[in-house]
């Protein structure tokens, strides 16, 4: 019995130790791991140079390994973005917010090459909170305990759970990490998040939004871990605005036209390095699109400039009319809500286009474009409407910055508003739509009453005096309607009774 017991005993405590030490060493695993991922060379920025290298060129990245920016463009934010990247500029966590194409991502990259992603690490957000997840143990190297083998040992894992929690448990490792770089004296760590307005606005959205906000308030607060985030939308900043303290808001605009025609020549020598071009065409260019990076590169690849931006204005017109057609006083009731995001969205085009006229200036020969914009407020007021706005932002119709003003989403689409708006007879398709539509929500609104048998027959004669009293949802009187009920003489007497 000694025996067996004493067996039972040395199994077990062989078992119970094997377990214990294979569960210190997966912990201290699982950080190294972690803090692998942000050692120098990161997979974004190895994603950049081979699609650089396969393409010959980049849109916005120069990935010169020699140091020589010869093919940058420099825009006036990047040195903010540099400091934020490199971890001088620490305490906050900051929002990139602007147009898609305005090089928001490329700037985020190129301070990135510039520090080897050492201390950085980068991902693209998405929608599905799965993915998401997946997308941030990428990033940090996490399996989010999916290789633990400690149920050999009877030790059970992490139970299962939602997305949001496995975001968390990430967010504890990555704590963890960086107070044990603090005590080393390292720098903060920098976490980037890219695409954030990828993120759906329902609960489950805001309720990643809040936890990742919640942590990144605690990080800058302890110079821990910066974090950033790169959306195109409005709405991520109004959402995070309302719990920051310590976020700061880096806008991202389009380049005036000095540094959009320097651009545009620093493009075009890439690609046809043996033509020079005048003045006048890369002003015309300039005129057409605006100092939108993605525009300009996409013109200079061409080797007719000037049609490639008529392609580009067509292009945005025509997934205006896509999006926000309308259909005029012959419409169906049953495309009414689409109809009323459409005529919505023209109603806002057209008012933009009546503020740019009456605007003293809206080129200037130095600065170049000044888009009008209406405040986000009156833009509702426009429109009758405050929930669409957020749908033209993801669409790319208009755009939102972060003063909460409202304007064309580029030049182009500008353009597309003047040029659809001065067609003729489209302010009388447009009120005969917004006619329509008040028509058939009148018609919804509009009850019938049916009586029957009021009528009271005296000394042969059909009679009916009635007093109707109406009430309101609690009970008060509003008001009273008379009616009296006589014989209709034009009716046969099958047809009256």
């Amino acid at each position: 019995m000694f025996e067996s017991a004493a067996t039972t005993f040395a199994s077990i405590a062989v078992l119970g130790l094997a377990g214990y030490a294979y569960h210190r060493y997966y912990k201290r695993l699982v950080l190294q791991k972690i803090e692998n991922a942000f050692q120098p060379g990161d997979p974004v920025l190895e994603l950049a140079a081979l699609g650089k290298s396969a393409t010959g060129s980049s849109t916005h990245i120069s990935g010169a390994r020699d140091g020589k920016d010869q093919n940058w463009i420099l825009r006036p934010e990047q040195d903010k973005i540099d400091a934020v990247v490199n971890g001088t500029d620490k305490g906050k966590y900051h929002l990139i917010i602007g147009e898609k194409g305005t090089g928001k991502s490329s700037m985020l990259l190129e301070a990135m090459r510039k520090v080897d992603g050492e201390g950085i690490s980068m991902f693209e957000a998405h929608a599905d909170l799965e993915i998401f997840r997946i997308r941030l143990g990428k990033a940090l190297d996490y399996e989010y305990h999916e290789d633990y083998i400690g149920s050999l040992f009877s030790i059970r894992g992490p139970r299962d759970t939602t997305a949001l929690l496995d975001i968390e448990r990430a967010f504890n490792k990555l704590e963890k990490l960086a107070m044990q770089r603090r005590k080393r004296r390292r720098g903060p760590l920098i976490l980037i998040i890219n695409c954030t307005h990828l993120i759906r606005d329902d609960d489950d959205g805001r309720n990643l939004l809040e936890l990742i906000q919640q942590r990144a308030e605690q990080w800058a607060a302890s110079n821990l871990l910066t974090m950033v985030f790169n959306s195109d939308d409005y709405w991520v900043y109004e959402r995070l605005k309302r719990y920051a303290t310590r976020m700061e808001v880096v806008p991202v605009l389009d380049l005036p036209k000095d540094r959009a025609i320097a651009a545009l020549e620093k493009y075009r020598r890439r690609y046809f390095p043996e033509q020079t071009l005048s003045s006048e065409i890369l002003s015309q260019v300039y005129d057409q699109v605006g100092g939108r990076l993605a525009y300009l590169n996409r013109v200079a690849k061409s080797s007719n400039m000037i049609h490639a931006c008529e392609k580009i204005r067509e292009a945005e017109k025509t997934w205006f009319l896509n999006k926000c057609g309308i259909l005029g006083e012959e419409m169906d009731d049953d495309v009414m809500d689409q109809q009323k995001y459409a005529s919505a969205a023209m109603v806002l085009a057209r008012a933009l286009v009546k503020a740019q006229d009456q605007m003293e200036a809206s080129y200037d020969p130095r600065e170049g474009h000044k888009l009008p914009q209406i405040p986000l407020y009156k833009a509702r007021q426009i429109m009758t409407r405050a929930d669409f706005i957020q749908s033209y932002d993801h669409d790319n119709i208009f755009t939102i910055d972060s003063r909460a003003n409202v304007r064309a989403d580029s030049v182009p689409m500008m353009n597309a508003f003047r040029e659809i708006c001065s067609e003729p007879g489209f302010d009388d398709f447009l009120e005969a739509t917004l006619h329509r539509i008040s028509a058939i929500e009148s018609l919804n609104r509009t009850k019938e009453l049916t009586l029957k048998d009021l009528w009271i027959e005296q000394r042969g004669e059909i009679r009916g005096k009635y007093l109707a009293v109406m009430k309101d949802s609690k009970g008060r009187d509003t008001g009273t309607l008379e009616f009296a009920i006589k014989p209709n003489e034009n009716l046969e007497d099958d047809d009256a009774g």
